[in-house]
């Protein structure tokens, strides 16, 4: 708790559950503990900014700082990953069946990740869904427009979706800008990162 400045404790106490509390006093102090080691701040000097749709950005003694960063958590589970300059996201979710899974298979996916999906049955179905899901999730958040894009309207690598861990990827409305993506998951939860290049 004490590296959370007064909004950030604000929110801790908005939290319903003791969990989510937990969680994001957790991720929020790690987030700012690795932040303050890579850019030679103290914490008190650390605050944070947010973009139109609400991706965070460093603040540093009052000016913006160019490192890209990123946070997600589920369950038992944190992501924080940094890097010194390109657009950045991370996504990590427990893989744990949904009641709404069929809801949000239409909703988020391709119709060709639709009918990959539809050929696996139980864990393998629960598996591949929730890695595509944290591809594109860390995709949306790394190019910093939230939910305003459609993501059913993109597909993630086929490679990717076969099981290769990496790759990379351009938006069909922005083939110049190109993001490497990388799946982090293993068997209890899924992650990702995409990270632009240059």
């Amino acid at each position: 708790m004490a590296w959370l400045n007064e909004e950030e404790k604000a929110r801790w106490q908005r939290y319903e559950h003791d969990g989510a509390r937990r969680r994001f006093v957790l991720c929020r102090a790690a987030l700012r503990a690795i932040l303050c080691s890579q850019l030679g701040c103290e914490n008190e000097r650390l605050e944070f900014g947010a973009s139109d749709h609400g991706k965070p950005f460093a603040v540093v003694n009052g000016r913006r700082h160019p490192i890209s960063f990123n946070v997600s958590h589920s369950g038992k589970h944190g992501l924080v990953a940094f890097a010194p300059k390109g657009r950045l996201g991370v996504d990590v979710e427990e893989r744990v069946a949904r009641r709404d899974l069929d809801v949000l298979v239409t909703s988020v996916l391709s119709l060709g990740e639709q009918a990959e999906l539809a050929l696996k049955r139980g864990c393998d179905k629960v598996h591949l869904f929730f890695s595509l899901w944290t591809i594109k999730e860390a995709l949306i958040k790394a190019l910093g427009k939230g939910f305003s894009l459609d993501v059913s309207g993109f597909e993630v690598p086929l490679a990717m979706r076969r099981g290769v861990v990496t790759s990379t990827f351009r938006f069909p409305e922005m083939p110049s800008v190109r993001w490497r993506l990388e799946n982090l998951g293993n068997e209890r939860f899924a992650a990702a990162i995409a990270h632009e290049q240059f």
